[in-house]
């Protein structure tokens, strides 16, 4: 079956969540009220989707406030059993956890942007390893906080599906190590959390999620399969003129792959606007060409990184950047880390020791 995914949005019900704990945070309404999404007829109900950028900036006024660790732990305790409507449900209703664990990851977008989010599962040596993997734009505690409450979200709702207290073997993430990591042994129920991994994860034994779970009703997860389709196909994304103005940017990348860069003219004639006015309108959002164009190329960057074993001679003609060197400066510039550090793709390990010679010369 073919799935909406809404890239770009996520459902009002994270949103609400996200709002609530902001608030309990001590984040004030008028820092955010403005934004796409945040009036209360967007709000109540879920037919409509909030602009990712929204609940990002939630998350950012968030650890403002408070150690990622903390607002990690703070919105799995807000995130009530029901709070995600349908895909709370596909979790904990499955005839086994795993099989939960499947379809949660499957209808990732009635959760989250599946864009730029996606849970993926493996099995190794006894284990079922979940990994949270999220390429949006953000920053280093945004990210770290996102990723740590992921993985949490995950155990309370195996918990509550199972009536009982589930704990992982270990957890993995993706963020330096915090001063103090209290609230993450309290969020995951175990102190076996590691960090600085290459992708935030936790492993629970697979025995456990593979036996039935007492409390599934027959049937119910087809049920409810069939209407977490029905929901994301009428669902309701909230776009704004910055969001469509990046959809056009993306779209001219793809274009001029292998052909050096976008100009702002190309990108004005795809919204049928003049340059000027695009200037203005980018100005008018806080952000510029520049600042824009750089974000784009970096998502590419790094989607290229992470999904294919190309060189980086070859990622830099595609991505618009002159050569492989004016690339790795490029990504050290906005990621702090060499390229051969992000690379995912199946073949990436076996080059990595090549490249990271060429870029410690770089």
């Amino acid at each position: 079956m073919a799935l909406y995914r809404h890239e770009g949005t996520t459902p009002a019900a994270f949103t609400r969540v996200n709002a609530r704990s902001a608030t309990a945070l001590g984040v004030a309404p008028e820092q955010y009220r403005h934004l796409l999404g945040m009036a209360p007829e967007h709000l109540t109900g879920d037919r409509f989707r909030t602009p990712a950028a929204t609940n990002i900036r939630l998350w950012q006024l968030m650890v403002t406030q408070a150690p990622w660790t903390q607002v990690s732990l703070l919105m799995t305790e807000q995130s009530g059993l029901g709070d995600f409507g349908v895909w709370d449900y596909l979790l904990t209703s499955a005839p086994t956890p795993l099989d939960g664990l499947r379809d949660a990851a499957e209808y990732m977008a009635a959760l989250g942007d599946a864009g730029t989010e996606e849970f993926r599962i493996t099995e190794e040596d006894g284990l079922v390893v979940v990994s949270h993997a999220n390429e949006a734009d953000l920053t280093d505690d945004t990210a770290a906080a996102i990723r740590g409450y992921s993985l949490g979200l995950l155990r309370r709702r195996l918990s509550e599906s199972l009536r009982r207290d589930v704990r992982p073997v270990r957890a993995a993430l993706a963020a330096r190590a915090p001063r103090d990591h209290r609230a993450l042994v309290e969020l995951y129920g175990t102190r076996a959390v590691e960090f600085e991994a290459p992708i935030t994860s936790v492993a629970f034994a697979a025995a456990e999620l593979r036996a039935a779970n007492p409390h599934a009703q027959p049937g119910i997860s087809t049920v409810l399969r069939a209407h977490a389709g029905q929901y994301l196909a009428s669902a309701v994304p909230l776009h704004s003129w910055l969001d469509q103005f990046r959809d056009a940017l993306r779209a001219a990348l793809r274009a001029t792959e292998g052909r050096g860069r976008p100009s702002l003219a190309e990108v004005a004639r795809r919204m049928a606007t003049s340059p000027r006015t695009l200037q203005r309108r980018l100005d008018e959002h806080g952000t510029t060409w520049r600042a824009e164009l750089e974000t784009c190329q970096g998502a590419q960057v790094l989607d290229l990184l992470r999904r294919t074993d190309l060189g980086l001679d070859a990622i830099a003609a595609r991505s618009g950047y002159t050569d492989a060197r004016a690339l790795r400066r490029a990504v050290r510039r906005w990621s702090g880390r060499a390229p051969s550090t992000l690379r995912g793709g199946p073949g990436a390990a076996a080059g990595r020791e090549a490249q990271e010679t060429g870029e410690d010369g770089a």
